[in-house]
């Protein structure tokens, strides 16, 4: 919805609202929030509430620490889930206090990449996410344990998927504040589940990815659950993406669809996925920014690994859906739910729109299952891998100026300097498996 600020003033009234949240996302992509009562309101939504950027990851030293948040009216909603006292939410820019946008607020950086797009003639960027997750329960003082709480697999439904009532509850909830849920069900691994929500534009697709996010943990843990986004939580076992279907539109046109084109596409498609495939390598340290993400990214999981597209296939990274006209559209299968969503966008934007300027040419699909085929077979067929592990996404990214110039210098440099600590703690640490395989052999 549209609300104006005494839109927002007069159903704070009405509704009893008590406290309102102004919410934004750091680099790492963890939701923070200023909380404030509902008499500094008119202050936030004249954009004069202030609040400490150095101590945010990624943003600013102390002695520049002096940021400002600019609320999005459109973003507004009451958390069904807090009936004693009403809190609200708003989601907020950054801005710095001469007015200009922070360089490093991953919502402006995704809202720049779009203003390129417009430039090249792009109204929209359309997003349809598929987040993924797991249900732990819970112990006795609320922590979450490695146990799952059922033994279904992919479409189960009660007494298998014991996740059922839990994942219902978060429907509920979601629809109560604006989504548009289209199905929801178990996924293959027991404890995994994927509940999907109707595309949008991609600024308030990101958006609803975070606000899911903090949905779908708020719900699992009033069922005595944990809902968690790791990747891969348990060895052995499908791991946790976040498929982003998406296209590019001029006003009420797709321009991904071509009528005339023997799958659909258009030109403009086909550059797209060019630049997507082109980048893709360099992408992931964004699109799969953690350590963990890589645990998923192997072969026997049904994650993609291989940089190739095909119109049917699942097995390359790039899947181009069924459905035509409007909805025509490229599914990208390697992100994760670890990601930024608002970085993740703006690379994936970014990159395909590379391949547009510069009218990258789309190798040929690749119709058979790669992860069957040998190694020789895949470099005869010219198909590159992703990453095996995140360092090698960090030396990727650094080289690609197309993936620095989306993300900006600021959000670069501090985004590898937090991977590079990440990366060096798991680097230096002693694992089970360590102890397991060499305590006794040496």
């Amino acid at each position: 919805m549209s609300y104006t600020k005494e839109d927002i003033l007069r159903i704070a009234e009405e509704e009893n609202v008590r406290f309102i949240r102004l919410q934004f996302t750091d680099l790492l992509g963890a939701i923070k929030n200023v909380e404030i009562p509902v008499s500094q309101l008119g202050k936030a939504l004249d954009n004069k509430m202030m609040f400490d950027g150095s101590s945010i990851e990624g943003y600013v030293r102390i002695e520049e620490s002096d940021m400002y948040l600019y609320p999005d009216l459109d973003t507004w909603v009451i958390f069904p889930w807090v009936t004693d006292i009403r809190v609200a939410r708003l989601i907020c820019d950054v801005y710095m206090p001469d007015g200009t946008p922070f360089a490093g607020d991953p919502r402006g950086i995704l809202k720049r990449n779009l203003k390129e797009a417009e430039a090249m003639g792009f109204t929209e960027m359309m997003v349809g996410p598929e987040p993924e997750f797991f249900l732990f329960r819970t112990d006795a003082n609320g922590n979450p344990t490695e146990e799952l709480n059922d033994q279904g697999g992919y479409f189960d439904l009660a007494p298998t998927d014991l996740g059922e009532n839990c994942r219902r509850d978060i429907v509920i909830t979601l629809e109560e504040m604006g989504f548009e849920i289209e199905a929801s069900h178990h996924e293959v691994a027991p404890g995994q589940h994927e509940i999907d929500f109707k595309y949008a534009n991609a600024l308030q697709a990101a958006d609803q990815i975070q606000t899911f996010k903090l949905v779908v943990r708020t719900i699992a843990r009033q069922h005595g659950l944990h809902a968690t986004f790791m990747p891969k939580p348990l060895f052995g076992m499908n791991g946790s993406g976040m498929h982003c279907h998406q296209s590019l539109f001029r006003g009420g046109t797709n321009a991904f669809y071509d009528e005339s084109d023997d799958i659909g596409l258009s030109e403009i498609a086909r550059h797209y996925m060019a630049g997507i495939l082109k980048h893709a390598r360099s992408m992931a340290a964004v699109t799969n920014p953690t350590v963990n993400s890589y645990k998923r990214l192997v072969p026997g999981y049904e994650a993609p690994v291989y940089v190739a597209w095909s119109a049917s296939n699942r097995s390359p990274m790039v899947r181009i859906p069924a459905s035509r006209g409007l909805s025509t559209r490229i599914e990208l299968r390697n992100p994760d739910p670890t990601a930024n969503p608002y970085l993740a966008l703006a690379v994936m934007l970014r990159a395909g729109l590379d391949g547009i300027d510069r009218q990258l040419n789309l190798p040929k699909p690749i119709d058979r299952n790669i992860y069957i085929m040998t190694e020789d077979e895949r470099i005869d067929e010219g198909i590159p891998s992703l990453p095996g592990d995140l360092k090698e996404a960090l030396h990727e990214l650094l080289r690609d100026d197309i993936m620095i110039t989306a993300l900006g210098e600021h959000a670069t440099a501090h985004f590898y300097e937090l991977k590079e600590i990440e990366w060096d703690m798991y680097r230096t640490q002693v694992h089970q498996w360590e102890r397991d395989q060499y305590m006794t052999l040496y």
